[in-house]
Formats: C-alpha cells, sequence, structure tokens
C-alpha cells in the first residue's frame, strides 16, 4: 500500500455521485445498466461496526478474491473530494468540489485508516483464468450514526465505465443491512464485445461481497 501526495483524476464517466440518486433503478444516467441488491447481514450494534469497518478498509474487497493497491491518498491538510449529491426526487443539489481540510484520520480498532474520498487504488481481479486491471476513485465516503459506506467510480483502464457504492445501515429494529448499487457498461468496444461476461462477473463478486459480510 502506498501513501503519497493527491493528484486530480478524472473519472471515465460524468454523473458522479449518481448511485445516490433514488429513482436510479428507474433512470439511470443514459446508457448505462443499473443494478441493486440489498440483503440483511445480520443484527446488533457489534455487527454493524464489524460490517463497516470491514467495509471501509478494503476487506470486503479483498476477502472476495480482488487484490487491492492503494496508488494515492489525499494528504489530511489537502481535504478531500465531495460529489454532486441529490434530492428525494433525484434532482443534483451541490455542485462537485473538495471539501475543507480535516486534521482527524479515522482507523479501525487493528489501526488500519478508512479509506476517504479522493483515494484511488487499482484493483487486481481474476477472471477467468486472467487477472484483470481495475483503477477507481473513491468519489464520497457516508459517514452518519447508523450509515456508513462509500463509492468508487471508474478510471482510465478499467473495463467498464460507472460507479458502485456499498452502504452498510442499521434500522431502528438492530438489523443491520447491505445496499450495493451501480451503474456501468463496457468502457470500449473490446470490452463490449464481451459484455456478456462482464455482466456474469460482476454479480459473481457481488455475490461473494454478500458471502463475505455475512459470515464476517
Amino acid at each position: 500500500m502506498r501513501r503519497q501526495t493527491h493528484t486530480d483524476t478524472q473519472t471515465t464517466y460524468g454523473q458522479v455521485g449518481a448511485t445516490q440518486a433514488p429513482d436510479l433503478m428507474q433512470y439511470p444516467p443514459a446508457g448505462f445498466r443499473p443494478v441493486e441488491y440489498r440483503t440483511r447481514i445480520g443484527h446488533g450494534d457489534d455487527r454493524f461496526e464489524t460490517a463497516w469497518s470491514a467495509l471501509m478498509t478494503w476487506k470486503v474487497q479483498e476477502r472476495s478474491g480482488i487484490a487491492v493497491h492503494v496508488d494515492d491518498v489525499p494528504a489530511l491538510d489537502e481535504g478531500a473530494y465531495t460529489p454532486v449529491t441529490f434530492d428525494d426526487e433525484g434532482n443534483p443539489l451541490d455542485p462537485a468540489a473538495y471539501s475543507a481540510p480535516s486534521a482527524e484520520a479515522h482507523f479501525a480498532p487493528d489501526g488500519e485508516p478508512f479509506l476517504t474520498a479522493g483515494t484511488t487504488a487499482t484493483l487486481t481481479i481474476p477472471a477467468y483464468g486472467r487477472h484483470v486491471k481495475a483503477p477507481v476513485r473513491v468519489v464520497y465516503v457516508i459517514d452518519e450514526p447508523a450509515r456508513k459506506g462509500f463509492a468508487y467510480g471508474t478510471l482510465e483502464g478499467h473495463p467498464e465505465s460507472g460507479e458502485e457504492s456499498w452502504v452498510i445501515d442499521q434500522t431502528d429494529d438492530g438489523s443491520v443491512w447491505l445496499t450495493v448499487r451501480a451503474f456501468s457498461r463496457p468502457s470500449n468496444w473490446k470490452w463490449r464485445f464481451v459484455a456478456p461476461f462482464l455482466k456474469a462477473q460482476q454479480n459473481k463478486y457481488t455475490q461473494r461481497y454478500l458471502r463475505v459480510l455475512v459470515g464476517d
């Protein structure tokens, strides 16, 4: 894992933050395929704490067989990236921007730092006997008392173009839930040629994420 001075990188799609739109499944960005999964992964405060701590330290991806190499992390004195946000009707509110610098870092119980908005990473995904490199950027982080998560967007070199989010929330009855939302399309004509395989791989790894958290 490598930490260095943050450099700006552009995502390969324009609708940054759109996984937050409440009507994503009905009105996805034009040309993109939306997906959404929600499942109960346990109950109680300890379960919530364990699940979101794993989520925010890349452990869900790693335990699903994906290697994660963090390429770039914004320094604390540089602030963090905030994407466009949406109201309850799906209308965009504030534009994307960098927030004010923060003097506080957050860490998991084992001392590993939680991921932050603006972080870039390269995922190495085993698929059909090969290893596919997939560069991503964390485009937003959710940090609320009963709702934690993040989303990343694709960067140049990723086989797909789009965004995927993972959010863990705890409902009033103590149940803990994972919601995965995404919209994507093949990044170029070569990947469009194998689009059914990309879709199958996406579904495969989503199910692995769910199993990792249920069995964590």
